[in-house]
């Protein structure tokens, strides 16, 4: 992969429009989204460097940014929304073209039909700053603790890149923040504020561990374990969707194949990173046009589905760390008509990120106020 020139506007400074009520969302934010959203507007109109939003998933992070995007508007501010997934821009686009129906927001990752760049509300993939130099005032970096971008060092020095020079402002979102903002958060070096409950009141759902003897044999084979089969036709709810993370791009595409013999169900897919019809099996998904997606962890992050029950294949492997499976988990239960989403993770051994993560969400809903 070459390398390509970056270039930057050297011409007049551009003077953004000041917008008095800029947003057109007509919902109601929780007393503790709201705590939350005054905290973000509070960061942004005293031009504060940094402020992290550590909020449990499905807390509704998207709407409590709504008043400090409007609040940064009416200043004539410009924003750009930040996030490691292309899946993630895809969702929000339209959630946000609708709360500010009057602004031109622009969507921008690869392959996207727009290019330009040029709009006062940016959403885009961490990647797309690069394009950018001193050209945002409000950057707000949505999942920090995602691959690639804490893994990346490039990202955030293309993110300090697109930043104003002078009185710009950083929100950063997260439900499991990595080891580094925990430490700078005790040591009362990053500002927080900390939501810990999801928005329709009630817990997130803990994830329930299943044994599977010889599990490496259905894992090679492709086919589902005896164990899931005997779960599936005694789930509690068989009218949700059903989402199946695994490991690999080559086990989701044959375990696709495998479940509609067995299931007797052709609305059974397969979606991973290199599938050409990604975006609209997707969609197809979340119009209930299918009934199981089989997926990496693409979706593992960031994308909201009305009613599914998750599980896990082969919990133990290292593409699940602590982080991964806590945001597997918050697939389930996001929505107030069904929130209370079963979670199973199949495995043939425990390991310390299955039994971390576990902890971490009852750790979340004791500080919730759930028992």
């Amino acid at each position: 992969m070459k390398c390509e020139p970056l270039y930057e506007w050297t011409g007049p400074k551009v003077n953004w429009p000041r917008h008095t009520n800029a947003c057109t969302w007509t919902g109601e934010l929780t007393e503790v989204q709201q705590k939350a959203a005054d905290r973000i507007t509070e960061a942004i109109r005293n031009k504060e460097n940094e402020l992290l939003v550590w909020a449990v998933c499905g807390a509704g992070k998207t709407e409590m940014l709504f008043p400090g995007i409007t609040e940064s508007l009416k200043r004539g501010k410009r924003i750009c929304i930040a996030t490691p997934r292309t899946d993630v821009v895809r969702e929000l686009l339209p959630r946000l073209r609708e709360a500010f129906s009057g602004i031109y927001v622009q969507g921008l990752y690869g392959g996207s039909r727009e290019t330009e760049g040029a709009a006062q509300l940016v959403i885009a993939t961490t990647h797309q700053l690069l394009r950018f130099k001193n050209a945002f005032d409000v950057i707000i970096i949505d999942e920090i603790d995602a691959f690639p971008y804490h893994a990346n060092k490039s990202l955030s020095y293309a993110a300090n890149r697109s930043k104003k020079e002078k009185s710009n402002t950083t929100i950063y979102l997260t439900a499991t923040p990595r080891q580094n903002h925990q430490i700078q958060i005790s040591r009362k070096r990053l500002q927080h504020i900390f939501v810990p409950s999801r928005f329709h009141g009630y817990p997130l759902p803990v994830p329930v561990f299943h044994m599977c003897y010889s599990l490496k044999k259905y894992m090679i084979s492709s086919r589902p374990p005896k164990s899931f089969l005997n779960w599936y036709v005694q789930r509690e709810n068989p009218n949700r969707q059903l989402l199946i993370f695994v490991p690999t791009i080559l086990f989701a595409e044959k375990l696709s194949k495998n479940l509609t013999k067995i299931l007797q169900d052709d609305k059974v897919v397969a979606v991973h990173a290199s599938d050409k019809n990604r975006e609209e099996k997707i969609q197809q998904f979340r119009d209930n046009q299918i009934s199981i997606l089989v997926t990496t962890t693409i979706l593992e992050r960031g994308v909201t589905f009305p009613a599914v029950d998750v599980v896990i294949f082969d919990a133990g492997h290292s593409v699940f760390d602590e982080a991964a499976l806590v945001q597997i988990a918050g697939r389930a239960g996001r929505s107030p008509k069904d929130p209370t989403g079963e979670v199973v993770f199949f495995h043939d051994g425990k390991t310390e990120a299955m039994v971390q993560a576990v902890r971490s969400i009852r750790k979340m809903n004791k500080r919730g106020g759930f028992c």
